[in-house]
């Protein structure tokens, strides 16, 4: 048994119990198992920032999922108390209905109740979370910003590395439009446990994929203090690729806001949907077909 609090017990289903459930989604139901079953596992917070505007309404229909078996939760186990969110993961039922909605097994969806509650006991689950949290605040900030900002594509890590495993392991592909700008990039969160000089190599295999793709994208350096980005920008002080690095925050707009510094470049730091005007001649319009 695990510290962890988990719920489980949920039964198999058969066809007319799917169906049942099928009648009482939403589409927005529909989008929160799909990001689940992408992105592994989203906090009650994250959820709201994503699709709700209120912890009421976010709390009373994860509880409506979570009676319909569409999800599973569970809340972290902390050495000192206290009390955590819940932790949401993709449930049976969740994934039976989107493998209906596909036409697909759940088998060749992907989904193995086991598998999926893994990351609860994972040592990267911190990370999974400080990765998901990046995305939130965007989704947060494009529903409320007046800006036309939205989170216009969000791959997770492990579908980054299907495609591009063999020559580089971002930890997500987002792009983001703002202002009538619009940016593709590549994510490192970087929480501080790997050495300067391991993230810093990285930057090569990035250089390999911009070869073997014949697409450059910019490369985003989320790092969890001003410190850390003072001591790796001294140690990639210049690059071939578009990399620019902040440090997470929370504040204003988050990871949309005037919080990024390309390299080489001074103050001021720009919002993340300006870092195109940083690098016009190296980075070209692409669509999803190239990204494959």
């Amino acid at each position: 048994m695990s510290a962890n609090r988990i719920t489980l017990g949920q039964p198999r289903l058969n066809a007319d119990q799917v169906a049942e459930i099928v009648a009482r989604f939403t589409p927005r139901d529909y989008d929160i198992l799909s990001h689940l079953h992408e992105h592994r596992v989203l906090t009650t917070h994250q959820i709201e920032k994503i699709f709700f505007t209120l912890p009421q309404p976010t709390r009373r229909r994860m509880s409506v999922l979570l009676g319909l078996n569409a999800v599973a939760r569970f809340r972290p186990w902390t050495p000192h108390g206290g009390s955590t969110p819940s932790h949401w993961v993709l449930g049976r039922a969740g994934a039976a209905v989107l493998a209906l909605r596909q036409d697909i097994t759940v088998k060749e969806l992907g989904y193995h109740p086991d598998t999926t509650l893994a990351i609860s006991m994972s040592s990267k689950l911190g990370h999974q979370l400080g990765v998901n949290d990046f995305f939130a605040q965007l989704h947060h900030h494009a529903r409320r910003a007046t800006s036309g900002a939205q989170v216009k594509e969000w791959w997770s890590e492990r579908r980054c590395a299907k495609l591009w495993g063999d020559l580089a392991r971002p930890d997500a592909y987002g792009r983001w439009a703002e202002n009538g700008r619009e940016i593709d990039f590549f994510l490192e969160h970087d929480t501080g446990s790997e050495t300067r000089s391991k993230v810093a190599a990285k930057l090569t295999d990035y250089a390999n994929l911009a070869d073997a793709t014949g697409i450059t994208t910019p490369l985003l350096l989320w790092l969890p203090s001003h410190a850390r980005e003072s001591n790796l920008r001294q140690l990639i002080s210049s690059s071939d690729l578009p990399v620019a690095t902040a440090v997470h925050t929370s504040l204003g707009d988050g990871p949309a806001g005037a919080v990024w510094l390309p390299l080489g470049a001074e103050q001021p730091r720009l919002r993340l949907a300006e870092l195109v005007n940083a690098w016009p001649h190296l980075i070209a319009p692409r669509n999803e077909a190239e990204m494959r």
